[in-house]
């Protein structure tokens, strides 16, 4: 590999597509078709020259006159929920006003997404990109960068990434507020069922949990500490888990609504109603929960409000400005509703 010799005290010369493609020793054609995602590059090829980018801190300019269709890739790890509606909705809201067309992914399941939804994505070339529960790893994180290509996170899945600005909500006051109701009401055998353990704001949401119950003296039964997922079925088979116990809970808190709707299932099936004979409380605040019977007690989580505002910083960004504030949490708020009662029929 050549390399380009600035001179003693010199300031260094930005790198052109010609400086990379000389020390990478491609063409500058080659180097022109990995900036833009282009498949017909071989994978070594494509990290010869993605390594010299990332050393030499190029940074492709953002043309002022555009003269493709003005797109944001919106993407989720998992797409299959009412909560990824709140969030789509959100992002069109503010993109629609803005003119800015969405284009939407999933990875499914997957917290990272492949180099082939990268090379997509550079062909696209938008004007930036919204991650869902998701994150790209550094060297991904490079490549967008050397096109600049700004990004935003909504509910990282593990510590928020440094230097990159994500926006997510109070999830620890959340499941501060939902426990604290219950044991208002007088319950004290109260069960958790969270998301997957390795996620953020499951692990934040059991925090605040944990935390009311020491306020009130209440051990905490690990046996009721329960990690699942975000669905329906997994608040079923947890709820059908703990009901059936002899010493079961008389009050549940789920982490999304959508687990709380399988948690009420699995009350009926077993004869227990609610919330006579079992407390129910949601998170998110999705609008079918005011439709069902009992209409639910949940945690607001202002899923559009998050969702708007990542849009309006990425589009921030890619005009160039720098955002105030990398990190933004948005407030929580308990929705009292008729699923929660004081405890009874023990």
């Amino acid at each position: 590999m050549t390399s380009i010799d600035h001179g003693a005290g010199s300031s260094p010369v930005p790198p052109t597509i010609a400086t990379i493609a000389l020390e990478a020793g491609v063409s500058v054609p080659t180097v022109s078709k990995v900036l833009n995602g282009r498949p017909d590059v071989s994978a070594a090829t494509r990290a010869r020259v993605e390594a010299v980018l990332a050393q030499r801190r190029y940074q492709r300019r953002r043309s002022r006159t555009p003269t493709g269709p003005r797109l944001l890739d919106l993407v989720f790890h998992e797409l299959d929920s009412a909560w990824a509606v709140e969030i789509i909705k959100g992002v069109e809201q503010v993109a629609g006003t803005a003119r800015v067309g969405v284009v939407l992914s999933e990875l499914g399941g997957a917290h990272r997404p492949r180099q082939e939804w990268l090379d997509d994505l550079l062909a696209r070339r938008p004007l930036g990109v919204i991650l869902v529960l998701s994150d790209v790893d550094p060297a991904q994180r490079r490549q967008l960068e050397s096109r600049a290509i700004p990004f935003v996170v909504v509910d990282t899945a593990g510590e928020p990434p440094v230097g990159i600005p994500t926006v997510g909500s109070q999830n620890w006051n959340g499941g501060l507020a939902a426990t604290r109701h219950l044991l208002g009401l007088g319950h004290r055998r109260i069960a958790v069922i969270a998301g997957p353990s390795d996620v953020m704001c499951s692990r934040a949401r059991i925090d605040g949990y944990r935390t009311a119950l020491d306020e009130a003296g209440v051990r905490v039964d690990p046996a009721l500490v329960r990690h699942g997922d975000f669905f329906v079925q997994g608040g079923y088979d947890h709820g059908l888990d703990l009901l059936r116990r002899e010493d079961r809970p008389t009050a549940i808190f789920a982490g999304s609504d959508l687990q709380a709707l399988g948690v009420m299932r699995a009350a009926r099936e077993l004869g227990l109603r609610v919330p006579e004979d079992l407390s129910v409380v949601g998170y998110d605040d999705l609008p079918l929960t005011e439709w069902i019977g009992p209409p639910l007690t949940t945690i607001r989580q202002p899923l559009r409000e998050m969702a708007g505002t990542a849009t309006r910083m990425v589009l921030s960004l890619a005009r160039g400005e720098s955002p105030s504030n990398q990190r933004i949490d948005l407030a929580t708020e308990l929705i009292v509703r008729e699923s929660t009662a004081p405890p009874g029929g023990v």
